[in-house]
């Protein structure tokens, strides 16, 4: 592609135009057996996407579906640590294997290539973004019927290069409250839109805080933004996850197996609903 490029393929050279008309999408491992994939993102960082994912994936395995997890999030992996995984990742020197949690929910993350979880992955965008489509071509998944990917926050590079080199089904979106960031929030919306993925639905995390004495719910962070959005866009699933210490201590515990993960119920059902 030139410098002076448009990109407005119509008025390109045909050489241009037939590169942008081939697919991007790439083959997973030979030994993998993989049925859907779903991504979850978000606008930016801080709102608990990591945490969505991993509460998103337990709900599916309890639910008796072979779950795994992609970890994307190269430069701030932190599912390893939400369910306790400390081991590495073995191979055979040319494929690589999931580390399993303790309900059998395959993981990959760098932090599982890493000799230490604390050392930091210092690359450019190519780099990270390479890593991520290893994960997706060197790793033997074994026969997953849902597999989740933590894509980290924005709309540049890794998202990218999940929604262009992986077979995507669908994409959550996991904002919170603030207007701003409902405000960034309907970017990824407008991306998902562009790269022609239906978005299976919304989660507003941190939505409000319920009072264990009197059951009173209070907006913390502001009013709920989460049915604008989803009238705006037409998505059809939300859920409102609250404020809840015993999330975090779960998360902070490496027990988010324990969590009840059916907060997300209706999210799970819509993707137990896609047609393949």
């Amino acid at each position: 592609m030139g410098e002076e490029c448009t990109h407005n393929c119509e008025t390109c050279g045909k050489e241009c135009s037939d590169r942008k008309e081939k697919s991007m999408i790439i083959p997973a491992n030979e030994g993998s057996d993989i049925k859907k994939v779903v991504a979850v993102i978000s606008g930016k960082g801080g709102v608990g996407k990591s945490i969505v994912t991993s509460m998103l994936a337990v709900a599916s395995q309890k639910r008796g579906h072979k779950t795994a997890i992609l970890d994307a999030d190269i430069t701030g992996p932190s599912i390893p640590k939400s369910f306790g995984i400390h081991e590495k990742a073995d191979g055979d020197g040319v494929n690589i294997f999931p580390v399993n949690t303790k309900s059998g929910i395959e993981l990959m993350s760098i932090n599982l290539l890493l000799p230490d979880d604390t050392d930091p992955v210092v690359w450019r965008g190519p780099v990270i973004a390479g890593a991520v489509k290893q994960f997706w071509t060197d790793v033997i998944w074994n026969d997953v019927d849902i597999m989740f990917i933590d894509c980290p926050p924005g709309t540049g590079d890794v998202p990218l290069t999940v929604f262009q080199s992986i077979p995507v089904d669908g994409i959550i979106i996991v904002t919170s409250p603030q207007e701003l960031v409902s405000m960034i929030v309907e970017k990824a919306v407008k991306m998902a839109n562009m790269m022609n993925i239906p978005i299976l639905g919304v989660v507003e995390n941190m939505s409000y805080y319920k009072c264990p004495d009197c059951g009173k719910e209070h907006d913390i962070f502001g009013t709920s933004r989460i049915g604008e959005i989803a009238e705006k866009y037409n998505i059809s699933e939300t859920v409102r996850l609250p404020i809840d210490p015993k999330i975090s201590q779960a998360v902070d515990k490496g027990a988010v197996e324990e969590l009840d993960g059916e907060m997300l119920g209706n999210i799970l059902d819509r993707i137990e609903r896609i047609e393949k």
